[in-house]
């Protein structure tokens, strides 16, 4: 690994940025599990679906910026994004943004003598800048910074942008490696990629829960995985505006939550039952009817979340869900929270291992080791199909002794990820539908 200055971020040691084969600068960061690499297509990304939290947005001067439209995404020569229209301290303004890592990079790539930068109105970065404002060809050019902006940590943005990549590959191109083991190999191998993808969520709740506490956590959590794929920026942006207590109060009218965030939600690649209206229907009847659900989910998770010492991962997964009664708890669970009746599986199911056991184990409710069986031995949620497929092509699931479990599809997904052709970059702009 090159020598480089370092600083510490948000919990990341922080390289200095690099550039990859295609000229785009791309930040080396020390994460969880080693160093992962953040490019500046993501950052892009970021801007482009608002995945921050854009009410608190202000200048490097102090100004506050409103973000009528971010602009139309350029993946050409010139500016990052055309045509945004944006509010500064109240005043309109009408130009393009650019986009770095580093507020430096605006010189390092000459735009200062670029006449196609003549018409950018904000320089939006990641890391903090030694200056308040950019030197551009017609006057100081504000900076908007992200980094104290993000919902969730470097690593997570990064990881999430990598499995949205993995979700559009073939199933015989994701099982490729896994073929050349045995049925047993692979067994055991699923069950260890499994526990570092479990860790990671786990570490990315308690993150949550620190910078939210307990309910807010949960509340962020919930509407997030309502979102889906396409619409969990806009899901955070509506627990932050709304909390849960005026949800739980009848406060919030849904209808209107989903036609005061018109313009940002996207819709085009989105089925009728996962439209963000009737998510949003959907969790304005949950709250109604459990209004203190993260603290019923905390009752309810003392009594029943256990198993015997010698309940393993690797054991037959009809056996632990027969042996624990997880059809039982779980139905116990969903309905004590307000889940059962409003939320359908598959998506409850996601709910239960993107965010409810997660979310319990870094608050200290559970251990560990119960927390990680149940995850691993669930049911396999809402996933993409041909991380299903590809589960059952490497013989992991048998559909009979050993059915599809959450375990299986997050165990590939973890092996994917340390995959040398799996990095952030992926393809950013597959499921984005340009303003």
């Amino acid at each position: 690994m090159r020598s480089v200055a370092s600083l510490e971020c948000d919990n990341h040691l922080v390289d200095e940025s690099v550039s990859d084969s295609s000229g785009s600068s791309v930040e080396e960061v020390q994460g969880l599990y080693g160093p992962f690499q953040f490019p500046e297509l993501l950052l892009q990304r970021i801007w482009a679906e608002r995945s921050f939290r854009a009410k608190d947005a202000r200048t490097e001067s102090g100004e506050t910026v409103k973000i009528i439209r971010p602009g139309r995404w350029n993946r050409q020569q010139g500016p990052d994004f055309k045509q945004a229209e944006i509010q500064i301290d109240g005043r309109p303004v009408h130009g393009e943004v650019e986009m770095h890592l580093r507020e430096p990079d605006w010189q390092a790539h000459a735009h200062a003598v670029d006449r196609n930068y003549d018409n950018v109105v904000l320089h939006v970065v990641l890391f903090p800048p030694k200056r308040p404002t950019t030197a551009g060809a017609n006057g100081p050019i504000p900076i908007l910074v992200l980094l104290p902006l993000l919902w969730h940590d470097l690593e997570e943005y990064a990881a999430d942008a990598a499995v949205s990549a993995i979700a559009d590959r073939p199933a015989e191109r994701l099982a490729q490696a896994w073929l050349e083991l045995s049925a047993q190999e692979c067994r055991v191998k699923i069950v260890a990629e499994a526990k570092q993808r479990w860790l990671s969520k786990v570490h990315y709740a308690q993150i949550r829960i620190t910078r939210l506490g307990w309910t807010d956590a949960c509340h962020h959590t919930a509407l997030e995985i309502l979102g889906y794929r396409f619409n969990r920026a806009t899901m955070l942006t509506v627990a932050s505006r709304w909390p849960l207590e005026e949800w739980g109060i009848g406060d919030v009218a849904p209808d209107e939550v989903f036609d005061e965030m018109i313009d940002v939600w996207k819709l085009g690649a989105v089925r009728p039952a996962n439209h963000p209206r009737r998510r949003l229907q959907a969790y304005a009847r949950w709250t109604k009817q459990v209004p203190d659900w993260p603290d019923q989910l905390v009752e309810q998770a003392k009594v029943g979340l256990d198993a015997p010492a010698d309940a393993s991962p690797t054991s037959d997964v009809a056996d632990l869900r027969r042996n624990l009664g997880l059809k039982r708890q779980w139905a116990r669970i969903m309905t004590a929270v307000g889940v059962g009746g409003n939320v359908t599986q598959p998506r409850a199911d996601n709910l239960w291992g993107d965010g409810f056991l997660p979310l319990l184990v870094a608050s200290g409710q559970l251990t560990d080791e119960i927390g990680y069986l149940w995850w691993f031995m669930s049911w396999p949620g809402d996933q993409a199909a041909n991380l299903t497929a590809a589960a059952r092509l490497i013989g992991v699931a048998d559909g009979k002794r050993n059915p599809l479990a959450w375990g299986h599809v997050q165990g590939l997904i973890g092996q994917q990820l340390r995959s040398p052709e799996t990095g952030a970059e992926g393809d950013l702009t597959s499921d984005f539908t340009s303003e």
